[in-house]
C-alpha cells in the first residue's frame, strides 16, 4: 500500500507526466492471460508425461516380479533335471548327455537332438518342454522388463525438463500477481462452502466435494488435499461420486467422447467443461456456475460460466 501511496504522489508532483495507469494495466492483465494459457498447457504436459512415466515404472515393476519368479521356477526345473541325470546315471544311462544339456548355452537345441535319438522318457521329455518354456518366457519378458525401464528413464528426463519450465513460469506467474496485488495465497485447510445447487445423485457428490475445496490453493500438479490444479479437482471430486477418471485434462476429455454435451444448453451439474485447446478443465454446478481450481495464484472458487473468460472447447457428462 506504501508503495502505491509513493507513486500516486510522484505522479502528482509539479512537472512529472501523469500518464494513464490503464493501459499499463490492461496489458499487464493481457499478458497475465497468454502466460496463465501457456502455464496451463505446460501443466498439462507435465501430468502427462508423470503419468507415462507411473506407467511406464508400474510395467516394468510387474515384469521385473515376473521374472523373478521365473527365476525361481528355471532353477526349480533345473534341480528336478539334474535330479533326472542322476537317475538316468544309476539306471545306466549316460550321465554326459544330461550334463551338457543342464550347462548347454542353448538347452532347447540340445533337448531336440536327445528327442530325436529317443534317450527320454514321455515323464523326461514333459518335464525337460516345460524347462524349455520357461527358459523362453524368461527371456522375452526379461527383454520386455528391460524395455520398460528404459522408456521410464526417458520418460523422467521429460518430466525434469518440463518441470523445470514450469518453475519458470510460476515464478513469472507469482512476480506478476504480486506486481499487480492479485496473488492470492489460499488456506490449503479451507473447509470450503457447503454445496446448495440443484445437483442430485452423483453429481451431488461431486460438487458437495468440490464446494468443500473452495479456497484452497491451485498447485501446479495438484492431487490435494491442501492444493489442487484443474483436472485435479475434477479427477478427485467424481472419485468422491465413484467413478474413475484419468489424471489429465487431455485424457480425461478422450475418455468422455462418448459423452458429450452441447454447451452451454445441455449442460447439467456435474458435468466437465473442457477450455484453452483442452489445457482447463472445470464443473458445472447448475445455475449458470462453475467451480474450478483457475491458476497460479489464485484459489477453488465458484464464477459465473458467462465471465468465465476462457475460450470453450466442450463439455462431458461421466
Amino acid at each position: 500500500m506504501a508503495a502505491g501511496i509513493a507513486f500516486g504522489l510522484v505522479l502528482s508532483l509539479p512537472g512529472v507526466a501523469t500518464a494513464d495507469p490503464r493501459p499499463t494495466l490492461r496489458q499487464a492483465k493481457a499478458k497475465l492471460e497468454k502466460l496463465n494459457d501457456k502455464a496451463d498447457m505446460v501443466v498439462e504436459r507435465y501430468n502427462t508425461a508423470t503419468e507415462r512415466y507411473k506407467k511406464a515404472k508400474g510395467t516394468y515393476t510387474k515384469l521385473n516380479e515376473s521374472y523373478q519368479r521365473k527365476l525361481k521356477t528355471v532353477e526349480d526345473l533345473r534341480i528336478q533335471v539334474i535330479n533326472m541325470a542322476v537317475d538316468s546315471y544309476r539306471l545306466g544311462g549316460d550321465v554326459t548327455s544330461w550334463r551338457g544339456f543342464v550347462s548347454a548355452d542353448r538347452p532347447e537345441d540340445f533337448l531336440a537332438r536327445l528327442a530325436l535319438t529317443g534317450q527320454m522318457s514321455q515323464e523326461r521329455a514333459e518335464k525337460l518342454a516345460a524347462f524349455d518354456r520357461e527358459n523362453r518366457e524368461l527371456k522375452t519378458e526379461r527383454d520386455k522388463a528391460q524395455v520398460a525401464l528404459e522408456a521410464a528413464d526417458k520418460e523422467r528426463d521429460e518430466v525434469e525438463k518440463e518441470r523445470s519450465e514450469i518453475h519458470k513460469l510460476i515464478a513469472e506467474q507469482k512476480k506478476l500477481l504480486k506486481k499487480l496485488g492479485a496473488y492470492n495465497p489460499g488456506n490449503p485447510n479451507s473447509v470450503g462452502l457447503k454445496y446448495t445447487g440443484p445437483a442430485s445423485g452423483n453429481a451431488a457428490a461431486v460438487l458437495r466435494f468440490a464446494f468443500a475445496q473452495i479456497g484452497k490453493p491451485y498447485v501446479y500438479g495438484g492431487t490435494g488435499p491442501g492444493g489442487w490444479d484443474c483436472s485435479g479437482l475434477t479427477q478427485a471430486a467424481w472419485r468422491a461420486a465413484g467413478v474413475s477418471l484419468p489424471r489429465t485434462t487431455w485424457q480425461q476429455w478422450a475418455w468422455g467422447q462418448n459423452r458429450k454435451v452441447d454447451v452451454p444448453g445441455g449442460l447439467q451439474p456435474g458435468d466437465l467443461i473442457f477450455s484453452e485447446g483442452l489445457g482447463h478443465v472445470s464443473i458445472y454446478a447448475g445455475n449458470g456456475q462453475i467451480v474450478h481450481a483457475p491458476q497460479t495464484g489464485d484459489v477453488v472458487k465458484v464464477v459465473k460460466l458467462s465471465a468465465y473468460g476462457r475460450r470453450l472447447v466442450g463439455a462431458i457428462r461421466p
